[in-house]
């Protein structure tokens, strides 16, 4: 396939918030990786109910207009496929609208606000053959949990035997910061949606599918909140606020402890309100002849330790990502290690790898599907009844 004789893909993003800028320089830096013989991209559309947002960053990201509803990005005969970068108890409505017009989808995390849509949502799918509709898990991409993936994979670490996982964030650490949809959903719908899905899709993305759930405690720490007086953006951090409270009602931290399908377990801490923590994901995986550890703070690295070396001299290594890695060699305009990668660059290989399915190219990793987000929200509802019974919980 040449892109100089391939239509262009039509791309729209929804949402015009934190998130949704980062699929729009996605998008716009996507055709500058993995070679030439993708369809070129258009950048066709942002939408969001606010005008200022959808605007300016539409001028921002160079795409060619801005909507204020995303039900005209669904009638809009000439956009291809969207990102769906909303609250989450939006997501299937529009998504289901978007398939139902012949649209690819993309839609961000949790996928939805329930089992039951995101179900729906799995069977849109299915009643809507040939076009691609996939769940945002950028983390994934990363080519430092990805180059872990393949070391597990070859058996470098022996059999896996534990995870421990965390995620802490201090978004939500300021009793004075504004109610939002965030803190407003069931119990499970916080931290544990939140960011507790990116870790728990990480884990099942190294070690293999959750099987059980137990030990889960879903505290909220902050009672209420203050109602914004403006319109915010992202976390809404600095927006002016009222003298009215609302009540937060889901999961301020999450901790519990799970089985995977092979035997091994693992152990996960989420947090939301982790004061200096301002987005720190890591993990270290245990084997039975190795192990292997990753932190977002340091995304450009891995630690490693197997028994290869002698015993006076071993123990754990640094290694840094390189052109021997995934991604790096084909994606990075530096292809050395050292230069580094970013959270940017993994929602750019997102963004390609959906662009590639879409144009029939076998080039990348798949991106997690609506049927694997479907499955992340199934593991989330069985740490919730872990957590309200006190039981042990299957996966269902």
């Amino acid at each position: 396939m040449s892109a100089s004789t391939s239509a262009p893909v039509s791309v729209a993003v929804i949402g015009a918030g934190m998130a949704g800028r980062s699929h729009m320089h996605a998008y716009r830096t996507a055709q500058t990786v993995f070679g030439t013989d993708a369809p070129p991209v258009r950048l066709a559309a942002v939408a969001d109910l606010n005008a200022d947002f959808a605007s300016s960053q539409a001028a921002r990201y160079g795409f060619e207009r801005y909507e204020t509803s995303w039900q005209a990005i669904a009638e809009a005969d000439d956009i291809d496929a969207v990102s769906i970068v909303v609250a989450n108890h939006l997501h299937r409505p529009i998504a289901e609208a978007l398939l139902a017009a012949g649209k690819h989808v993309l839609c961000e995390k949790p996928l939805a606000p329930s089992v039951e849509d995101a179900q729906a949502m799995v069977t849109a799918s299915e009643n809507a053959p040939g076009l691609v509709a996939a769940t945002g898990f950028t983390f994934r991409r990363s080519p430092a949990t990805s180059a872990i993936k393949e070391q597990v994979a070859a058996g470098s670490i022996g059999d896996v035997l534990h995870f421990n996982g965390q995620y802490w964030c201090d978004y939500a650490a300021d009793p004075q910061g504004p109610i939002s949809w965030r803190y407003e959903g069931e119990l499970g719908s916080g931290a544990l949606a939140d960011i507790g899905s990116h870790i728990l899709d990480l884990s099942e993305f190294i070690c293999g599918p959750i099987v059980e759930v137990r030990g889960a405690e879903l505290p909220i720490l902050i009672k209420d909140r203050p109602v914004p007086l403006g319109a915010a953006l992202g976390h809404a951090g600095g927006v002016a606020v009222s003298d009215e409270r609302r009540a937060v009602t889901n999961d301020d931290v999450a901790t519990f402890v799970v089985t995977y399908e092979s035997g091994a377990v693992g152990t996960f801490s989420v947090s939301r309100v982790a004061v200096g923590f301002a987005n720190a994901l890591q993990f270290q995986l245990f084997g039975s002849r190795g192990a292997a550890s990753f932190d977002w703070h340091r995304p450009s690295e891995f630690g490693f330790v197997d028994l290869v070396p002698a015993a006076a001299t071993n123990g754990w290594r640094q290694v840094m990502v390189g052109p021997e890695h995934p991604y790096v060699a084909a994606a990075q305009s530096m292809p050395f290690a050292g230069v580094g990668v970013g959270g940017q660059d993994s929602f750019t290989y997102q963004a390609r790898a959906f662009l590639d399915e879409i144009a029939g190219l076998d080039r990348l990793p798949r991106c997690a599907t609506f049927a694997d987000g479907l499955h992340n929200l199934a593991v989330e509802e069985a740490v919730v009844t872990a957590a309200r019974t006190g039981a042990a919980t299957k996966v269902g």
